[in-house]
């Protein structure tokens, strides 16, 4: 009895109902020739609560509902959550369907309303977009259902307690692995560059068409098939690509509630997967106060795994991050030349000079890309309509800051130091763009 009690919920037709009896009786004590007309509505509405009760209890098992959770979320991106919804009543119902969604979202509005004719079922789809690598918990699923009555509502309730780990965006990297293996990538915005020069790994002989480099006719070739001949030559592969991410406290500000360092973990993801694809070696390591996470460049087929779990298990207390830590690291670990792409985010110019020497150091042994932020926030911020002296103020400091960003891009290339400064939404692309651009040039 207890347990059916806990299922059971008036609606809020019994309470209008049940609102206009008592404003019935009031009236009676005015018209006592009323009194006997609405003890026999008070008689009725009773039975019809009893008949609901009967219709909705009657069936142990009236309505099913079950989620369907995926193996894993990927962060930042949208992920479709279906739930199944079936009647098994002899009869239509209305319900409304309350999910328990996990604590991280800190959403407790999730309702879902309609009618079910009896023996129907119904797949309910939403999104959810998490911002923060780790397990999620649900909690249960809830449907509150009432008959073609409406008087009462009972509920059920199904699963709880089911967790799903967010990992790092998969849902990106198979879109550019998808691309990458389709050679579609500039469709995405990442830009095709043209080849200066060309690189010394041979590919294979092929006849010779108009257009192509007659340096490269192969003569011996072409004495044998009594027709032109030309060595054809490929990008060079198995080259070391690192990318090196900076776990500190200027990696912790957030843009559309996602950290600058899930952006970078996110980015890494994807650039391992194409660089792999294009024969290169991908390896990844992690430093603020000492260098860990690390994963040696290779090219062995369980080397994307390796990343993706290192990723997923990136923990951090966001303290100062030591380059000088970093170099030294670097100096002994990796004997020969890489490409190491950096992520971080410089403030200011001076944050920039406090860490220059460690970067040259590493740009004479490796070609090092410095990858950092531009803060897309001031600048929306910079370009808003204002009046008043004091936002005219704070626009100018905040133009001030966006100008130091591109004084630190040009410092860096006084020194030689190549250099990325995107938008957080923009990494990926972005830093794919440059790998690309840097492969075509030759430069490692």
């Amino acid at each position: 009895m207890r347990k059916l009690l806990r299922q059971l919920f008036l609606s809020k037709r019994f309470f209008l109902l049940s609102s206009l009896l008592v404003f019935g009786f009031i009236l009676a004590f005015v018209f006592p020739g009323w009194f006997g007309i609405f003890r026999w509505f008070a008689a009725l509405l009773a039975l019809l609560v009893l008949l609901d009760c009967a219709l909705l209890f009657a069936a142990g098992k009236g309505i099913h509902a079950s989620r369907e959770l995926p193996e894993r979320f990927s962060n930042g991106d949208q992920n479709p959550v279906p739930i199944s919804l079936q009647n098994r009543y002899s009869f239509p119902i209305d319900y409304e369907l309350i999910e328990e969604l996990p604590e991280q979202f800190q959403a407790r509005d999730f309702k879902y309303s309609g009618k079910l004719k009896s023996g129907d079922a119904r797949k309910i789809t939403y999104e959810l977009r998490p911002t923060e690598r780790g397990i999620y918990t649900f909690g249960r699923l809830i449907a509150l259902v009432s008959s073609p009555l409406g008087l009462i509502q009972r509920r059920f309730s199904f699963q709880g307690g089911e967790s799903v780990a967010v990992y790092p965006s998969f849902l990106e990297l198979r879109k550019y692995e998808l691309l990458a293996l389709s050679n579609r990538l500039s469709e995405y915005g990442l830009k095709k560059i043209r080849r200066i020069g060309h690189t010394m790994e041979f590919e294979h002989i092929r006849e010779y068409v108009s257009g192509d480099d007659v340096r490269n006719l192969n003569w011996k070739a072409t004495a044998k098939k009594a027709e032109l001949m030309v060595n054809q030559y490929q990008d060079e592969k198995s080259q070391p690509v690192y990318s090196v991410i900076d776990t500190g406290r200027v990696m912790q500000m957030p843009f559309h509630r996602l950290s600058l360092l899930d952006y970078a973990i996110n980015a890494t993801l994807v650039l391992s997967r194409v660089a792999l694809r294009k024969q290169d070696k991908a390896g990844m390591m992690t430093f603020n106060r000492k260098v860990d996470n690390r994963v040696v460049a290779n090219r062995r087929s369980s080397q994307m795994q390796r990343i993706l779990e290192t990723l997923y298990h990136i923990k951090t207390d966001f303290a100062e991050s030591d380059f000088a830590r970093l170099y030294t690291d670097i100096k002994r670990s990796l004997p020969f030349r890489s490409l190491l792409l950096l992520y971080t985010n410089f403030e200011t110019l001076d944050a920039l000079n406090r860490q220059l020497p460690y970067l040259k150091a590493l740009s004479r042994d490796h070609l090092l890309v410095v990858i950092f932020f531009r803060n897309t926030e001031l600048e929306t911020f910079s370009t808003e309509e204002t009046d008043a002296v004091r936002g005219i103020f704070q626009q100018t400091i905040a133009q001030k800051f966006i100008f130091e960003r591109k004084r630190i891009v040009r410092e860096l290339g006084r020194h030689g130091i190549q250099s990325l400064l995107t938008r957080p939404e923009d990494l990926t692309v972005a830093t794919l763009n440059k790998y690309l651009e840097l492969k075509a040039r030759g430069l490692f």
